[in-house]
Formats: C-alpha cells, sequence, structure tokens
C-alpha cells in the first residue's frame, strides 16, 4: 500500500506507538502561497534552549501561538494569538483527524543547515497520550523516528503539504527529529499543533 497515494489520514506502521499520515490536507490556498504568508507574516524569533545547563542557539526559527503557555528544554513560551491564518490551517488539521487544538508551535527552517534535535514531546502541559498532528509547507525534509527502548530508526518524507499525526504511546517510545543536510535545501515551515492542559 502507497501511503502517499492516499487522500485520507493513513496508520502507518509503528511498534508502540500511533502514526497516521495524510499525503496533502485539503486546503484553500495553494501549499506556495501558505509557504509565502507563513513565512512572511509570523514573528520569528531566534530561542536558545539550555541542555544540561548550558544554553544553545536553535538551528531554526519558532514562533508560538495558541491559548497557553508552553515550557520545554529550559524555555517558556508565552504565547501569541491565533492569526485568521492560522485559525483556517487549524480548523483544517482538526477536520482531518478529529482532534481539538488550542495551541501550534510554528517552526521555520531556512535552508539544509537548519535542523531538530531528537526528542519527544512529552512535557507535563501536554497530558499522557498528547495527540500531535505536524503540517509541513516547502521543501521536503527527512522525519526521523528511533525507538528509545529497542534504537529502530524509521525514516518518512514529509513533501509540501503533508500532514502527520503522532498519537497514543508515540511520545513514551519514540523520539523524532529532523537533521541537517549536506545539500542544498529550501526553506520549509512546519506547524506542530498540540492541546495543552
Amino acid at each position: 500500500m502507497d501511503l502517499f497515494q492516499e487522500t485520507r489520514l493513513t496508520p502507518f506502521p509503528l511498534a508502540d506507538g500511533c502514526l497516521s499520515v495524510l499525503p496533502q490536507l485539503p486546503l484553500r490556498l495553494s501549499n506556495a502561497e501558505l509557504l509565502a504568508r507563513l513565512i512572511a507574516e509570523t514573528a520569528w524569533r531566534a530561542e536558545s534552549v539550555t541542555l544540561w545547563g548550558k544554553a544553545h542557539p536553535q538551528p531554526r526559527l519558532s514562533a508560538w501561538h495558541g491559548e497557553a503557555a508552553y515550557t520545554y528544554s529550559g524555555l517558556r513560551l508565552e504565547p501569541l494569538p491565533f492569526t485568521p491564518l492560522l485559525l483556517e490551517l487549524k480548523h483544517a488539521v482538526e477536520a482531518a483527524c478529529g482532534h481539538r487544538f488550542n495551541s501550534v508551535l510554528l517552526n521555520y527552517y531556512r535552508n539544509e543547515r537548519d535542523s531538530m534535535g531528537m526528542h519527544s514531546d512529552d512535557e507535563a502541559e501536554l497530558g499522557q497520550q498528547p495527540v500531535i498532528a505536524s503540517l509541513s509547507f516547502g521543501a521536503a525534509r527527512t522525519f526521523i523516528l528511533r525507538h528509545k527502548g529497542t534504537k529502530q530508526t524509521l525514516k518518512l518524507g514529509l513533501n509540501d503539504g503533508t500532514l502527520i499525526v503522532m498519537s497514543g504511546n508515540t511520545q513514551t517510545h519514540w523520539q523524532h527529529g529532523i537533521n541537517k543536510s549536506t545539500r542544498a535545501i529550501g526553506p520549509r515551515v512546519n506547524l506542530t499543533f498540540r492541546y495543552i492542559f
């Protein structure tokens, strides 16, 4: 079965977790227009996170919008309100996956040098089995999943317009991330919708 020919969220085989993929989220605007507007209209910030007592600049730009603050790796994010564009995307994501979200973290990968280290979205304010919906626009990047116990590694191409949903025990048993690349890669914006308790 070719998951990337599907027109609805389709389960992706994942031991000890739940992952679903939709190759193209149905949207009113084109992917190219959405990417351009998200880059231009977002108040991007260069943040630093604290790991093992030392501050490290994040290799990407980010923004936090929604109804609640969010804390990870020693960084506390105070929310900006949802913009009309972000609300439109939130409603499309909610319709596709059947879950409600009240916050979104946007990450702007400017080129091949930007990345996301391996991590789990397992902060207490996300609840015990968080549903994380990840929507990508722009250049394709490889999404890496690594099982915390078995060290099994899976790679999934995230293309322009792709939606993936991680739920169940995924954050308990798996880490995920985006590596740097040695080849030139254009800009990408990723939005991870979540519910903060």
